[in-house]
């Protein structure tokens, strides 16, 4: 109490105008200083001083520096930005690592005061470096693991300052007349620093220290990426979107080899292979044509397969699956499989779509599936099996057709008959390969074939169908009812 009657004391003597205002100000500032450092001074058995002197020089400094920026425009932004990073430095050169309690309340006065003088002066980039000096010293001293909560609260104010520059500067002038101009350079400065620090701080404690990474760091990282990424491909230049698919490639080959090189920790090595894996499906599509970003993630797709098989690790197969959903979509080979059980078919499917058939045929033989299984590799195993049948019940809809466009002109009718008589002959094919080897996918995905052709005949053959083919058609899905059983019996 005796040290805000102080402040009031300094605050009576700038009313009365017998001494310049700055000069008064500038004794206030150097006055909260002094309690802080005090803070820092006090003896070890006085538990409680230390907190509180803290806190009495917070308490005289976020006022007065809110009323001398905003009320009496003595300091300009810069120079209220300047004052509360001496603040904190202050706070860590005084305090070391032994009394952490003063650098928490510095860290809390210092990133709330900023984002809050941030968002009333208009001026963000000056606080933006305060935060960002702030979240580079707790990120690497040797006591910031000690305060979580502080460097939380420093991190979620430095991010939603930086969102705050981005929103605002990325319409044109004259969407924000209150607000200084700023060159491109210092529009994407603030995302990278603060993605570097928060990269830098993970490589240190999971790399170099051989920690686990902590939920924090985690989101924190991915934050920080996104800043990073929307600020080069907001304000960046035309080859912006290239540079930014370059940079994920670069750090998701950089992901992989600490996966496979140094980290050991299994939820650290789970993070960094996730990491990797988005940067890479992100990387290709911003990088390459959609042919080549089918090509390139039906390669990855293969690899992950193989590696989550081998060495027992079920989310590289996610991975995987995810690359070749991505890649048939980018390929054209979805929109195949649509028209061509559908629709009428639109011509034979592309390269791209032919090779992406064959990735996804060689990771659900890669996978290896068998009954004991838990249900998530089931789930993955079923995934990539529908896939791969679709694509293959597709290629023989286009061949059948082709091949009955030699005698006649396929009508509705025909179409409907043909891929009833695929359907039928696939469910029968896939009830015996499930049977014969032990894959229950395969069952499921036949008995799934033979739901789908009697829905199939109600929507699609009695709408359209000729009435022979109708027979036909009804004929082979009886049959197929009859012998499905009885095939997986046999075997």
């Amino acid at each position: 109490m005796l040290a805000i009657a102080g402040a009031y004391l300094l605050r009576a003597v700038a009313e009365t105008s017998t001494l310049p205002k700055v000069a008064v100000a500038w004794a206030g500032i150097v006055y909260a200083f002094l309690w802080l450092v005090w803070a820092t001074r006090t003896r070890a058995e006085l538990k409680l001083a230390s907190p509180i002197y803290a806190c009495t020089s917070a308490l005289i400094l976020a006022p007065m520096l809110w009323e001398i920026t905003l009320s009496f425009k003595l300091f300009p932004a810069p120079v209220a930005a300047a004052i509360l990073g001496a603040y904190a430095l202050t706070a860590f050169w005084f305090a070391g690592r032994a009394v952490v309690s003063v650098h928490r309340v510095s860290v809390i006065v210092v990133s709330g005061l900023s984002l809050a003088l941030a968002i009333a002066s208009h001026e963000l980039l000056p606080f933006i470096a305060v935060l960002l000096l702030m979240a580079a010293i707790v990120e690497f001293s040797p006591w910031g693991d000690r305060m979580p909560e502080t460097k939380a609260l420093l991190a979620l104010a430095a991010d939603t300052t930086i969102w705050m520059l981005i929103f605002i500067y990325y319409g044109p002038p004259t969407t924000h007349p209150d607000y200084p101009q700023l060159g491109t350079v210092l529009l994407l400065l603030p995302g990278a620093i603060i993605f570097l620090i928060a990269g830098a701080g993970v490589i240190l404690e999971t790399i170099v220290r051989r920690k686990k990474i902590a939920i924090f760091a985690t989101i924190q990282t991915m934050i920080a990426f996104l800043l990073a990424a929307v600020s080069l491909a907001d304000f960046g230049s035309s080859s912006g979107l290239l540079i930014l698919g370059i940079l994920c490639l670069i750090l998701a080959a950089a992901g992989y080899a600490a996966v496979f090189g140094v980290l050991a920790e299994s939820r650290t090595s789970t993070v960094f292979a996730a990491w990797s894996a988005v940067l890479l499906l992100s990387g290709c599509l911003l990088c390459f044509t959609p042919t080549g970003t089918s090509l390139w993630l039906g390669i990855a797709a293969v690899a992950a397969t193989f590696v989550g098989k081998r060495k027992t690790r079920i989310s590289f197969e996610l991975y995987g699956a995810l690359f070749l959903g991505v890649a048939a979509a980018e390929s054209g080979l979805l929109a195949y499989v649509g028209h061509s059980l559908v629709t009428a078919p639109a011509g034979p499917p592309s390269a791209a779509a032919g090779l992406i058939t064959v990735c996804v045929i060689l990771c659900y033989a890669a996978a290896q599936s068998h009954a004991d299984e838990s249900w998530p590799s089931q789930s993955l195993h079923l995934a990539v099996s529908t896939l791969a049948l679709a694509a293959l019940v597709a290629f023989m809809v286009q061949a059948l057709v082709a091949f009955a466009a030699l005698k006649v002109t396929p009508g509705a009718h025909h179409l409907a008959f043909i891929r009833t008589l695929t359907l039928c002959s696939v469910a029968l094919a896939l009830v015996f390969g499930g049977a014969r080897w032990r894959r229950m996918e395969l069952t499921r995905l036949g008995y799934a074939a033979m739901a789908l052709v009697a829905v199939k005949l109600v929507a699609e053959d009695l709408r359209h169908g000729h009435l022979a083919y109708i027979a036909g058609s009804i004929f082979l899905f009886a049959v197929t009812l009859i012998a499905a059983p009885r095939v997986a019996r046999a075997r």
